[in-house]
Parts: structure tokens; C-alpha cells; sequence
């Protein structure tokens, strides 16, 4: 169990990441390669993934530098994924590479209680392996990471608008009560039951950084020190509403591929979103979205370089009634 404990002043200094976190999506990638759970989600990436190792020529970097650096559902050293990370991924490799040598001897000390450490990666604390490091990381992200960066951006985007949703019906409290199944939120605290310790941070007027990951899957994850700066990396994937099998009355209505679509914005997508949870082109989801909009049952605003569309109220009573129906 982890447990944030929150004051006011916390409630008021909690935000949610404008972009992917670098390091902590590295990390959540080297998970991915270590437990087939959740892999259909990432059924995409993964197929690529190994491919584009092999070709980078990194195959033996990762299966003896970062793999055992970044073990699942266990404890990895914190300086890995520091808060710098947030601003890009060399900013957060050159907080790596200034981290002070006797905290990364200490957290590879305590990675080393819990699994063996290779000799090599016990002189990380010196300037020189520690770069070599950073240039492995620099590699992997552009081999098998920078490729879906897409992606990445625009769950985040989707994320935070529907987090904007949830904060302006019910304020911070609301916003940390919409974080998925996996977090629960109980005034004053923010409590991850599946986490593999006990473990309670106090922030202390700190406030909380949301790091929504495209590339965690279902457990969230924080920084084992609670000195640091509070973090909170959680899994973009939630489950949509979606008409249950063997209850066709959406897609009889709309059609299979624009019933996907709508069920696609439920909580908020990009185009290229919608398209890739359709199982369509992004085409075929801009001609739906098109037709969605012009029926009234979602709306479409522009973010950026993007477009997010999210459910009217006639679309989220639409895709409501025909769940309801579906699970009697």
C-alpha cells in the first residue's frame, strides 16, 4: 500500500505533467519487456520493439545495462528518473550525470540488497560509466521510444482534458478520485493498494506531480525516497465504455467502425487516438468523427497540433443507455 498524505496547501500544489516523462517512460518500456501482462495493449510497439534494438545494435546493452537497473515491481535506484526529466529527455540525462556520486552509490547499495548488481553497474558512481549510461539511454529512447512519441503526446493531451473534466465538476479532490481503478482517493489521502510495499509519503506542502505514462501498465509508481520531489507515474489505460458483446444496438444504429469511434472518445481522443482504439486509419476515424459531430453526439476542439474530441451530452446518454442495456 502507498499512501500520499495531503494537507490544503497540497490539494493546491498538485498538477498533472504537460507532457511524457522521458525517464519514466524508459523505465515503464523495460517493464514491459520483463512480464507479458498488458502486452495486448502495446501489441504494436512490442512488435517493432526488439526489431529496432537488434538493428541499433543494443540487444546486449539492454539485456545487461538496463535491465537489471530497472526491475519490475521491485525497487530501482531514484536518480534515474529525476524531475528534470519532465522538461525532455536530455535534460533529465544531464540530471543523471550531476546526481552527487555518494547518493547513486547508496541507491545502487540498496538495489544490491534486493538482486544481485552486475560489477559494472556498481561503478556508476563514477563520472565515466554514468555517461556511458546516459549514452545507452539516449540510444534506446531513439531506437524504440522517439517512434511512438505520437502517441505518447496525444494520451497526454487526452488524459489531461479529461482530468480538466473531473477537477471542474469536483475541484483537486475530484481530479484525484478520477485517476483509474488502481488509486483510490480517501480525504487526505491518495492510497494505491497494489503497490509491493508499505510505504506512506507526507508532503508537507509540496503538493504532487501526476505523471500520466503512456507506457505503465495498470500499477502506478512513485520515487522510493520520500525526500524527493513527490511524483506519481500512472497508466494512461483505462477501460472505455463499449457496447458488450452479443448487444449490437450501437453498431446497428451507426455502423461497427462508428460505433468504435464514438466509444473511442469517451473520455476524450485525438483523432489519431480514436483511430488507433477503432482499429481504423486515421482517415476512416476523421470521416466518423465528421459525422459524429454533425449528429450531435460529440464535439471537437483544437489543441495544438491536434484536434480532442470528447461525448455531448446526447453521446454520453447514447453510450450510456446502450451499456445499460447490454449488461442485463
Amino acid at each position: 500500500m502507498l499512501r500520499f498524505h495531503f494537507s490544503a496547501e497540497d490539494l493546491a500544489r498538485t498538477r498533472v505533467a504537460a507532457a511524457p516523462h522521458a525517464l519514466w517512460e524508459i523505465a515503464a518500456s523495460l517493464h514491459r519487456f520483463q512480464t507479458p501482462a498488458g502486452r495486448w495493449a502495446y501489441a504494436h510497439w512490442y512488435r517493432t520493439a526488439r526489431e529496432r534494438l537488434r538493428e541499433a545494435g543494443l540487444e546486449s546493452a539492454v539485456r545487461q545495462i538496463l535491465l537489471p537497473l530497472y526491475p519490475r515491481a521491485s525497487y530501482w535506484p531514484d536518480f534515474l528518473t529525476p524531475l528534470e526529466g519532465a522538461a525532455g529527455l536530455e535534460a533529465g540525462l544531464t540530471a543523471i550525470l550531476a546526481t552527487p556520486p555518494a547518493r547513486v552509490a547508496a541507491e545502487l547499495a540498496a538495489l544490491a540488497r534486493i538482486r544481485r548488481v552486475p560489477p559494472y553497474l556498481a561503478r556508476l558512481p563514477e563520472r565515466g560509466p554514468r555517461a556511458e549510461l546516459a549514452g545507452v539511454l539516449r540510444a534506446y529512447h531513439r531506437a524504440v521510444i522517439e517512434p511512438h512519441e505520437e502517441w505518447m503526446h496525444e494520451g497526454v493531451h487526452t488524459e489531461r482534458v479529461r482530468l480538466a473534466r473531473h477537477s471542474l465538476d469536483g475541484g483537486t479532490e475530484g481530479l484525484l478520485g478520477g485517476l483509474g481503478p488502481a488509486v483510490r482517493w480517501r480525504h487526505p489521502r491518495l492510497e494505491i493498494g497494489t503497490y509491493p510495499t508499505e510505504h506512506d509519503i507526507r508532503l508537507r506542502g509540496r503538493g504532487l506531480l501526476l505523471i500520466p505514462s503512456y507506457f505503465c501498465w495498470k500499477g502506478p509508481v512513485s520515487l522510493a525516497d520520500p525526500a524527493l520531489p513527490p511524483v506519481l507515474a500512472y497508466s494512461l489505460h483505462h477501460e472505455q465504455p463499449r457496447p458488450a458483446p452479443g448487444s449490437p444496438s450501437l453498431e446497428i444504429l451507426l455502423g461497427r467502425a462508428r460505433a468504435r469511434v464514438l466509444c473511442a472518445t469517451a473520455a476524450g481522443a485525438t483523432t489519431t487516438e480514436a483511430a488507433h482504439r477503432a482499429g481504423v486509419t486515421p482517415a476512416t476515424a476523421t470521416h466518423h468523427t465528421t459525422a459524429l459531430r454533425d449528429a450531435g453526439l460529440i464535439t471537437s476542439h483544437r489543441h495544438g497540433n491536434s484536434v480532442i474530441h470528447t461525448l455531448t451530452l446526447l453521446g454520453a446518454t447514447m453510450l450510456s443507455r446502450n451499456v445499460q442495456d447490454a449488461s442485463r
